[in-house]
């Protein structure tokens, strides 16, 4: 699938106060950047070498007290959704050592609290038809509602609250599978048939030898997922960050597959 994104972001700003972007597609398996380009209005940029399945991060000093930007993009997706199913987990002592830390807890996904209910919950499952088990429970347990969470909205809450974003969604698919002894990853990116528009989060899980996409909103898929960066939670991958207050006044992203 050949993916055609745009987006277009505008915020009010600290003049001088320099902003962490995290949008650019990676070179990541499964995906190739056919071309791309960032303009941001008057503002000096640095950029940081894409690291590990991450695009490039790039700093943005805004001159004045608006960042505007955009940022175009092409990308051949060429991954294949797997069964699940047929996949079965890896053994700790097979993993490779930048996978082990992805089975510990973190900040927004408490995956040490979670290990009674998993056990009770899915403990008859092994391997994929595990995660697979946990991706449903999730959709028929958790409803999509725009703006039921925020920026600190843990595993916890969205597990109590029974509602949240696609951010929530993820983290919960990491939480359930961390406690179960699986490697997992808050990933985020671009999907054609995300709603309403915007950036996307899933997790990825380690099965087998490899990662491989699970998304419990079922608005992406391996197959129509551009990968932008990925991390422990959603505190490693946002996509702007910035040491003092923005305002948003504008933002659109807009993704178009063809296959």
């Amino acid at each position: 699938m050949k993916l055609t994104i745009a987006v277009q972001m505008e915020y009010e700003v600290q003049p001088g106060d320099p902003a962490l972007l995290a949008i650019m597609v990676a070179p990541a398996p499964g995906q190739a950047v056919i071309d791309d380009e960032l303009l941001v209005e008057d503002a000096v940029l640095r950029w940081i070498a894409a690291e590990g399945d991450s695009g490039a991060r790039v700093w943005a000093t805004p001159g004045a007290d608006r960042l505007r930007l955009r940022y175009d993009a092409t990308v051949a997706i060429t991954r294949r959704d797997a069964p699940l199913d047929a996949l079965a987990m890896t053994p700790w002592p097979a993993l490779p050592a930048d996978v082990l830390g992805l089975l510990r807890p973190s900040r927004y996904c408490p995956s040490d609290q979670f290990e009674d209910f998993v056990a009770q919950q899915f403990g008859t499952l092994e391997g994929g038809a595990k995660i697979r088990a946990m991706a449903d429970w999730i959709t028929r347990n958790i409803a999509y509602v725009p703006g039921s969470s925020h920026g600190g909205t843990t595993a916890i809450e969205t597990c109590a609250t029974r509602q949240g974003v696609c951010r929530d969604f993820a983290h919960v698919m990491c939480t359930l599978t961390r406690a179960a002894g699986f490697p997992a990853r808050y990933t985020t990116g671009y999907a054609p048939q995300v709603s309403p528009p915007d950036f996307h989060a899933v997790a990825e899980i380690w099965l087998g030898d490899g990662w491989h996409i699970v998304d419990p909103t079922g608005m992406a898929s391996a197959a129509t997922l551009a990968i932008i960066a990925t991390g422990r939670d959603a505190a490693d991958t946002a996509f702007m960050e910035t040491a003092l207050w923005a305002r948003p006044v504008a933002q659109s992203v807009r993704v178009t597959g063809d296959e």
